[in-house]
């Protein structure tokens, strides 16, 4: 397969700048709600996934993937995980 040769030539990088085929097909049918999906900033590990709860006014209740709160950032579609071409994102962090 093409895409397995693609992949050998990334070398021990592969992983982390291009993702496999499971996980291509794994991301495109996660279910995806743009409006409760986002990222929260995280003093240690730059943004964390993120889950909004709540919205009243203009304040916005979010479970993170770590238990903590903070301010929320929209997040793009799983499908766009490891993307090449940046311009196909909607958010830019």
């Amino acid at each position: 397969r093409m895409g397995d040769a693609v992949l050998a030539a990334l070398g021990a990088a592969a992983p982390f700048l291009r993702p496999s085929e499971r996980e291509r097909l794994a991301a495109q049918t996660r279910p995806f709600d743009p409006r409760a999906e986002c990222f929260v900033p995280h003093p240690r590990q730059e943004f964390v996934r993120g889950r909004v709860q709540a919205r009243q006014g203009g304040e916005v209740t979010v479970e993170t993937e770590l238990g903590e709160e903070a301010d929320v950032h929209p997040q793009n579609p799983p499908k766009f995980d490891k993307i090449e071409d940046m311009a196909m994102l909607t958010f830019l962090h």
